[in-house]
């Protein structure tokens, strides 16, 4: 008698985690959360071709729903170890084509690798593997650096960036390589030169997401959903050890939801993803060609989405 209610009452809190899995989120796409930091508002060196390589490592074992709290019970145990790929070409022009901006193209090709595991069963989310991502491309403007006495005082940049549904997708899976919805993520970035060592860099994008087709299986019943509006940011104090060599700041990215998801055009309350996080980086120069970029971010604050801890690679080559 005591197994069999044992039992019941094991399987009626597994219902009640699975009903609530419906309110947990995980909408958004793939966003910039701390790929970019250094120096941000400008190119290191100028107009030409450059090839971008990234290698970001993530990391979550604690899953937050609405209010910041577990999402899964104890003794789900959940692991999330996601390796992100990013290979992006950009081309900065020499000609001016609106108010002082030169043009310039940028195309970002991701290759995402996913692993989620638990330390017991349960109906919980699962990934969807290794594969491509959804590809970002941006027209952008790059203004020429404000100079001062002593060198450059403000740089700045602004791009239009689309995301194209382009990477893999399953509906009954929660974690996804692609979105299958198309994006808007536009952005504006800016460094300003405190002194000749001390620089602070941001940059700021909006998000709009088109209509999917193929809903997630948490939102039962459904033909169409749209993810909601988000803004995300991404920032850095840095300090010039070694002039044109080597710096080392304090990097941070922010990530807020502003409208609700929606399910057949009707607003799904509960929803909104929200993340903050902060860590230590450098920049190391080779050459005036070659950059090597190191962040760490350790996350909090988190609603709606895995929390934890991402390491962050970026090599530029300047052609």
């Amino acid at each position: 008698m005591k197994a069999n209610r044992l039992k019941g009452l094991m399987a009626g809190i597994i219902l009640i985690f699975a009903g609530d899995m419906t309110v947990g989120a995980y909408d958004l796409p793939a966003l910039n959360l701390g790929f970019t930091s250094f120096l941000d508002g400008g190119l290191p060196s100028g107009t030409g071709l450059y090839a971008v390589q990234y290698l970001q490592y993530w990391n979550s074992s604690d899953f937050k729903d609405n209010n910041g709290n577990a999402l899964l019970p104890p003794f789900a145990g959940e692991d999330l170890d996601a390796w992100i790929s990013l290979t992006q070409i950009i081309y900065q022009s020499d000609s001016e084509l609106m108010l002082g901006g030169k043009w310039g193209l940028d195309v970002i090709i991701p290759y995402v690798f996913l692993d989620l595991s638990y330390s017991n069963p349960g109906p919980f989310p699962v990934d969807n593997g290794s594969g491509l991502g959804d590809i970002w491309i941006g027209p952008y403007l790059q203004w020429d650096p404000v100079m001062g006495p002593d060198g450059p005082r403000f740089v700045q940049r602004v791009e239009f960036q689309f995301i194209f549904p382009t990477g893999k997708y399953d509906r009954n899976r929660e974690l996804n390589p692609g979105s299958n919805f198309f994006s808007f993520n536009p952005y504006w970035s800016g460094t300003l030169f405190i002194n000749q060592r001390l620089t602070a860099s941001a940059r700021i994008h909006y998000l709009w997401n088109g209509k999917n087709d193929e809903p997630n299986r948490g939102f039962v019943g459904a033909g169409k959903t749209q993810a909601g509006q988000a803004i995300n940011a991404n920032f850095i104090v840095d300090y010039g050890l070694i002039p044109n060599r080597f710096r080392v700041g304090i990097n941070g990215y922010y990530l807020k939801q502003i409208s609700d998801t929606k399910m057949d055009s009707n607003c799904v309350p509960g929803r909104k993803e929200q993340v903050l996080g902060i860590g230590p980086g450098f920049l190391y120069s080779f050459s005036r060609d070659a950059h090597l970029f190191f962040n760490s971010y350790y996350e909090t604050a988190a609603e709606n989405r895995p929390e934890g801890s991402r390491i962050n690679l970026r090599f530029v080559y300047h052609f």
